[in-house]
């Protein structure tokens, strides 16, 4: 009896140290980083600015994943190449006569209108995602957006500062790349925005809005041959806004193609 526990247990640690030994072998085959040098490839590496846009409706009932894709890339930023700004553009259609998205309007239904347009889509829809003015695709497809995200991240793109100055904000863009006639956008945006109902009905759960469009307006227009833009302008703050909330977008786009040539955003 002896003999075979002794046996058994010289198999046992025989077993223990060969399985050991693979394991030290598997390890030894990955390619170990060094801390510090993780975080120098990740500091080091400038991040790409990528506007990405949601069109959106409380009336809408699909809409709630696409709200929380956007609420999650706006948050957690989870790629390396990019920083993600965001606008969520509540548009209008569906409102009735007896309900009314408290964040919506024409305006952003009109943009919508000017994408589709453009990229040659029968109509408009919600929820709907749009990336650096390129790419479109249903809001709640996170594969697509992160795809989408990292393409456009590979783009160069044009330099903006902002720089508030008393009551009024510089705003600076240079090296914008090769061009036609564009435009400067300024949008202000507003979070942790509640939700709202319709006919008296909670329209499932949903989070609390972020990045929500307030305002957008054009700054300026470039011509093809403008590299540079440079100007002050002063914001129209409503009293209902929570300044703590807001943030102040600038990007510029192409007028025909739409494509984003450059975007920043500090917070207000």
């Amino acid at each position: 009896m002896k003999q075979l526990l002794s046996a058994g247990l010289t198999a046992f640690l025989i077993g223990f140290f060969v399985f050991g030994l693979q394991i030290s072998r598997a390890i030894a085959q990955v390619p170990q980083v060094q801390t510090s040098e993780l975080k120098n490839s990740v500091t080091s590496e400038k991040k790409a600015f990528v506007l990405l846009e949601l069109y959106t409706s409380e009336g809408c009932p699909t809409c709630p994943p696409a709200d929380a894709n956007l609420a999650f890339l706006e948050k957690e930023q989870p790629f390396v190449q990019a920083e993600i700004i965001t606008l969520a553009l509540h548009v209008d259609y569906w409102n009735s006569l007896s309900w009314k998205d408290q964040y919506s309007s024409p305006m952003f239904s009109r943009r919508q209108q000017i994408y589709s347009l453009a990229m040659k889509i029968d109509s408009n829809y919600t929820p709907q995602m749009i990336v650096d003015g390129q790419t479109q695709f249903t809001g709640n497809n996170m594969a697509k957006a992160h795809k989408a995200i990292l393409e456009a991240a590979k783009i160069q793109k044009a330099t903006i500062e902002i720089a508030p100055t008393a009551d009024k904000y510089k705003i600076k863009i240079s090296d914008i790349p090769a061009h036609g006639n564009a435009t400067v956008f300024l949008a202000i945006t507003e979070d942790n925005l509640p939700s709202s109902s319709k006919n008296g009905k909670k329209l499932g759960e949903r989070p609390e809005h972020i990045s929500v469009v307030r305002e957008i307006k054009s700054l300026g227009f470039l011509t093809a041959e403008q590299k540079n833009f440079e100007l002050e302008t002063i914001l129209q703050i409503q009293s209902a806004w929570k300044k703590e909330n807001l943030k102040l977008v600038v990007f510029v786009q192409e007028n025909f193609s739409r494509k984003v040539l450059g975007v920043r955003r500090i917070k207000i």
